[in-house]
């Protein structure tokens, strides 16, 4: 066979592959900005206290989320691309959410069948979010659940802090946890001014 006629025939395999790449790659994108889209209805749903809806969001973002493996799963190459990994990391964030605000048992990154790194990252996103949690619950005359919703921040930050990989490997925990760290100090911050704040509600109106 003349090298052109190998070269031709190398090229083409190449290329054929390079197709299925594209195709999956578009597919993918678009499919991760649903999710993406996804998670984020499910975190509206939580905080409006729509836990049933919440859950039916998730299943729609899961459905996806198993396509986009599903498509990636012979073209090796971009497994692991980034707009991926975004939204396995905001689907991550609107399971655990949902499980920390309803007690739930914490899904798994294999339960969720996603990244270690996009679990973590979302898990520290997750614990973000409690603050917001907390604060609409207090605008609301809930003091109920502040400290132990506050703990659970504290317990997701406590085991964040022990992932001391580099950000390669992590993803960008070490910002994450950061982040999660000055959150957490406002939250700490807010309560007890509120919980002050309401003491003294109550100690002035039983003195009237």
């Amino acid at each position: 066979m003349e090298i052109q006629e190998q070269l031709d025939k190398i090229s083409e395999e190449i290329r054929q592959e390079f197709i299925e790449q594209d195709a999956a790659r578009e597919f993918t994108i678009t499919k991760s900005r649903e999710i993406i889209r996804y998670a984020s209805k499910t975190i509206r749903a939580i905080h409006r206290h729509e836990f049933d809806d919440a859950k039916i969001q998730i299943e729609n973002g899961k459905k996806l989320l198993d396509e986009c493996v599903a498509h990636l799963s012979s073209v090796n190459e971009i497994q692991n691309t980034h707009y991926l990994w975004d939204a396995q990391k905001e689907f991550a964030e609107s399971n655990l959410v949902l499980a920390l605000v309803t007690g739930s048992a914490l899904p798994t990154p294999k339960d969720l069948g996603i990244d270690n790194s996009a679990y973590l990252n979302g898990l520290g996103e997750a614990a973000n979010e409690l603050r917001r949690y907390i604060l609409d619950g207090f605008r609301a005359g809930d003091f109920s659940r502040g400290e132990e919703l506050l703990n659970s921040m504290d317990c997701v930050y406590n085991v964040l802090v022990t992932m001391d990989f580099p950000d390669g490997i992590t993803g960008g925990l070490r910002r994450t946890t950061d982040i999660l760290r000055s959150v957490m100090e406002k939250t700490r911050s807010d309560i007890t001014l509120t919980i002050q704040q309401k003491r003294l509600e109550d100690l002035l109106q039983n003195k009237q």
